[in-house]
């Protein structure tokens, strides 16, 4: 079995958390526990080692060029200081992966891509790779703090001069001092919470998590786990590659539509991709409430009578909700709200009804 790798935090939090394996990577799961951890974020803040992500720099005057020919969205539109959510895709409308592309300047460039598809991802961009442009992983010497919840900027003010309330959502700014390290603040996250995310060198990573922690003291901070980062996003009906989205689910099959610009020229898979927003996909993300006992699961089959329907993509008993949630990718046909289905559980069906998504959506101030 190859050796997992660890993230710069791994010496910080190796006695305190509980490790798995996730995308070929020990990440911590949970430090006081999954719900305990889900619960603080919504309701103060938690603060989540994120650096297994990958970061990758395109840069160079056709970089613009490389990045409308590869993603989704419309790149163009950015503006320096800016984040855009997007996907790649494959010919057929799959998914090579969702990812964020943030704008520094006109040749420059940063995209945050899934950990578990860095390599793949970086080959895939480097294989389009035409003109001057230049194509480089930083996913190594790139560090990625998530400080998230409420109190985020509350807590994350104090070790700062810089107004981190003129950061306004999708937004980020470059070469902000943090106490002693400095590094790129975006507010943004993978939580439905408002917060941040922290790109910093490597090794100024243990530095700012210790101080992030004693700064939110107050506020009651918590270190949280990937456990909590996934009910989170669930609840928020975020997609997970691999999940909601593979090679051979599509962006407009998972709800993501909004990412998909076929006006602004061609991009790989966009012949698939415009005929899916036009005239409407195959199969629908949505989301499932149990009505009889069980948990839905990734992969549990879906059914209307004795007709397979569809699958569970992700599902869990919603710590915020205290039910049993399921996304769900169906059938169009079978996919309207208030439809009932039977999810497989462990060879029993259980009833369960097409609900409205997000499951949870925070209160905007």
């Amino acid at each position: 079995m190859s050796q997992l790798k660890r993230t710069p935090l791994y010496p910080v939090y190796k006695d305190e958390a509980k490790l798995v394996p996730f995308g070929g990577w020990e990440m911590p799961v949970q430090f006081s526990g999954i719900k305990a951890e889900h619960e603080r974020v919504r309701t103060r803040a938690g603060l989540f080692d994120v650096s297994h992500m990958g970061e990758v720099e395109v840069t160079g005057p056709d970089a613009l060029a490389l990045l409308q020919q590869l993603m989704t969205n419309d790149v163009s539109t950015l503006e320096s200081g800016r984040i855009q959510y997007t996907a790649m895709c494959y010919p057929d409308g799959g998914t090579v992966d969702d990812l964020l592309v943030y704008k520094r300047s006109d040749e420059r460039y940063l995209l945050v891509i899934n950990a578990a598809n860095i390599e793949k991802d970086v080959e895939w961009i480097r294989k389009h790779a035409t003109g001057n442009v230049r194509v480089t992983n930083v996913s190594d010497e790139t560090a990625l703090l998530a400080l998230q919840g409420p109190q985020a900027e509350t807590i994350l003010q104090k070790l700062t001069e810089t107004d981190l309330a003129s950061i306004k959502p999708f937004h980020f700014q470059e070469e902000v001092r943090l106490g002693d390290v400095r590094g790129l603040v975006s507010r943004t996250g993978y939580t439905g919470e408002d917060g941040f995310e922290i790109y910093l060198p490597a090794e100024d990573a243990p530095v700012l998590w210790k101080r992030i922690l004693e700064a939110g003291e107050e506020e009651g901070v918590a270190p949280c786990g990937l456990g909590a980062r996934d009910t989170l996003r669930f609840e928020a009906r975020l997609a997970l590659y691999g999940n909601e989205l593979s090679a051979s689910i599509t962006p407009v099959e998972a709800g993501l539509g909004f990412a998909v610009k076929p006006g602004k020229g061609d991009f790989i898979g966009r012949e698939v991709l415009a005929k899916q927003k036009e005239e409407g996909p195959p199969r629908k993300l949505v989301g499932l409430e149990m009505i009889g006992r069980g948990i839905p699961r990734s992969h549990y089959p879906v059914y209307v009578g004795e007709e397979e329907v569809g699958e569970i993509t992700s599902g869990t008993q919603s710590p915020t909700l205290k039910k049993n949630m399921g996304l769900a990718l169906l059938q169009s046909e079978h996919a309207q709200l208030g439809n009932e289905v039977d999810v497989d559980i462990r060879g029993k069906r259980i009833p369960a009804k097409i609900v409205k998504t997000p499951f949870y959506q925070r209160s905007k101030q």
